[in-house]
């Protein structure tokens, strides 16, 4: 379902699980299954940039302009 959304809806439903978690008077059950919704809403956003990032380095190089690189250590 979260890899329909766009990224920022996805990243504006995660903050507001992050905030619900955080406020901590929610039932374990619940807590347990927001957070398992969260989890799935941040790989959807790692995804989504992470295929921007790709796309972006592909542009660059196609055109023949500066071609874009990642670092190893921008990488985590």
């Amino acid at each position: 379902m979260s890899e329909k959304l766009t990224f920022e809806q996805a990243l504006e439903q995660l903050e507001t699980i992050i905030k619900r978690l955080e406020e901590g008077d929610i039932p374990l059950e619940e807590a347990l299954a927001i957070y398992q919704e969260g989890m799935e809403l941040s790989k959807t956003c790692h995804d989504k940039l992470k295929y921007a990032e790709e796309k972006l380095t592909k542009v660059l190089t196609e055109d023949g302009e500066e071609e874009f690189r990642v670092s190893e250590e921008d990488q985590t």
